[in-house]
């Protein structure tokens, strides 16, 4: 029985692409999928970035670099060229790759708006749109990362929070389109110890740790989480343990959302 709970979550030859891979929730999420055995194929908005990332990682002809801003429909097709013709195919897409941005409603502008909804709603859209033959003939999985703010109002956060819930609904429209072939799952963070939380927590309180405990107030488990524990759900989901699971949101926010 052991013996079989581990295989399942063995990505030995998966071939998984995941957006926004570079850094924070996404390098951690690359990190995993190589740790459980999988190769990766990784996606930065830079070719600069995403050789750096590749280069920091380290395992060979395990991990291959597939840059572009998903925010544009060509790149979204030229990014997925780039991991199937390194991967040789595709099994998982991990669509992490999003914008943040807030302000007030008369402050915002049309500017604002189309940077955060075309990277985090259009990009995730027309990656899975340029992943569909691959994954037909894989039989493979999408997890995208969508947001606590997606599934609860937020100050200020009118751009960011309707296209996490838009891939929230995504998600499930998709899983109903795509099924049985191919499963579609969401994460939704909440509080994720990344750079980009740090910056912000430093803008709120002038140090990370007085914004963490700012930022942690509403949340039962009274503090930011690891990206390892952001990962591990999301390998879960791309993993033959989750043959089962598809149209599902997962909330991996310490009860935030309870």
């Amino acid at each position: 029985m052991t013996e079989a709970i581990t295989n399942r979550f063995d990505m030995t030859d998966k071939r998984a692409l995941v957006t926004g891979g570079t850094r924070g929730i996404g390098r951690g999420i690359v990190e995993a999928l190589l740790a459980a055995g999988a190769r990766v194929a990784v996606n930065g908005s830079s070719a600069e970035s995403t050789a750096r990332a590749v280069g920091e990682l380290d395992v060979g002809d395990r991990v291959v670099a597939a840059p572009g801003s998903v925010a544009e429909v060509a790149h979204c097709r030229a990014i997925m060229d780039a991991a199937v013709a390194g991967l040789g195919g595709l099994d998982v897409l991990v669509n992490n790759a999003g914008a943040g941005g807030g302000a007030a409603l008369e402050d915002f502008t049309e500017e604002l708006w189309d940077r955060v909804v075309d990277t985090n709603l259009k990009g995730t859209f027309f990656m899975i749109q340029a992943a569909l033959p691959h994954l037909r003939e894989s039989g493979g999985n999408v997890v995208n990362i969508a947001s606590v703010n997606g599934m609860q109002g937020v100050v200020k956060s009118t751009a960011y929070g309707p296209s996490k819930a838009g891939v929230i609904n995504m998600t499930k429209c998709l899983a109903l389109e795509l099924a049985p072939d191919i499963r579609v799952n969401a994460v939704c963070p909440g509080g994720v110890d990344t750079d980009m939380l740090q910056n912000l927590a430093i803008r709120m309180a002038g140090n990370v740790e007085d914004g963490y405990r700012m930022l942690s107030e509403d949340c039962p488990q009274g503090r930011i989480s690891d990206v390892s524990e952001l990962a591990l759900p999301v390998l879960y989901l791309a993993s033959d343990a989750a043959s089962f699971v598809t149209g599902s949101i997962h909330a991996v926010d310490g009860g935030e959302t309870a």
